[in-house]
């Protein structure tokens, strides 16, 4: 027996014997077991059999109690999860930042590009508006040296300014008369047009003249003078101002009619007097210019 052992005592049995009942078919009984010495073994089997039951019926809706390994490995399986999620944030914001830039690269290039278009449209308006400044200096150059040759005219149109301005010295002509005169000497009708139309004159101080000079010659009625300025080639403007700006007695140049009508040709008094008045004179004044000469 060991020193550790406790003594052994052996609980009677029912027949009173200390050993229990012989064996069956004889023989020698075998030692028997101490009660404690089984409950030694009983007590721990039955703790597990319990455990085990108690896991049976809650295993189905329970995870199994963790074991000692089980917490580490949460522990690592959370530190993996959260890593993921920090590396997938990160990458989020990589790409997010990357879209960033190539957004505000986009637009930088986008800004560049249209600045670079409004400068060429610009310096192309610029080119465009200098090409038509350029343009319209020469035309004005143009123009004043055509204006500056035909002031100085050709030498025959030259020629023919001289001519005209002699001829106003000596006579007075309206513009058509003057232009007619110089195309009898031999000018061109181009030249005679360019020589008239750059002499200082007044064509009605020209008509003005002529009707003085007609009545130097011969008489006139009012209305046949201004005709005859008209034939000469005043405007009726020009004639009329002339006749009106001129000292004349109407009367006496009835008379003067008369009296060369008388000249040439017999006339009755009624007769004379209506001859007179188809000149353009009055009744009045073709009566005086009549009585004028005796009839």
């Amino acid at each position: 027996m060991s020193d550790h052992e406790p003594p052994q005592y052996a609980p009677p049995w029912k027949d009173g014997s200390p050993t229990g009942p012989p064996p069956a078919g004889g023989g020698a009984p075998e030692h028997p077991r101490s009660w404690y010495r089984k409950k030694r073994y009983l007590i721990p089997a039955g703790i597990v059999a319990l455990l085990i039951a108690i896991g049976a019926v809650g295993g189905a809706d329970e995870p199994p109690p963790p074991t000692a390994a089980e917490p580490t490995a949460r522990v690592e399986s959370s530190r993996t999860a959260e890593d993921a999620a920090a590396e997938a944030e990160d990458r989020k914001a990589e790409e997010a930042a990357a879209e960033e830039a190539e957004k505000a690269e986009r637009i930088a290039a986008e800004e560049a590009a249209q600045v670079a278009a409004e400068e060429a449209e610009r310096r192309e308006a610029e080119q465009a508006a200098a090409a038509e400044a350029e343009r319209i200096a020469a035309e004005e150059a143009a123009r004043v040296a055509a204006e500056e040759a035909a002031a100085a005219g050709t030498v025959s149109q030259q020629n023919a300014k001289r001519s005209a301005e002699n001829y106003l010295n000596y006579t007075a002509f309206s513009r058509s008369g003057l232009i007619d005169q110089l195309e009898y000497e031999g000018f061109s009708t181009e030249d005679a047009t360019w020589a008239v139309e750059r002499i200082t004159v007044s064509w009605k101080e020209q008509a003005q003249r002529s009707a003085e000079n007609y009545l130097e010659f011969t008489a006139f009625s009012r209305t046949g003078l201004i005709g005859q300025l008209e034939y000469e080639g005043f405007s009726t403007e020009h004639a009329t101002w002339a006749v009106d700006n001129i000292t004349v007695d109407w009367n006496e140049q009835a008379a003067k009619s008369a009296e060369n009508y008388l000249e040439y040709s017999a006339f009755f008094r009624s007769g004379l007097v209506d001859q007179l008045i188809y000149e353009g004179f009055t009744n009045e004044q073709a009566q005086y210019g009549v009585s004028r000469t005796g009839l």
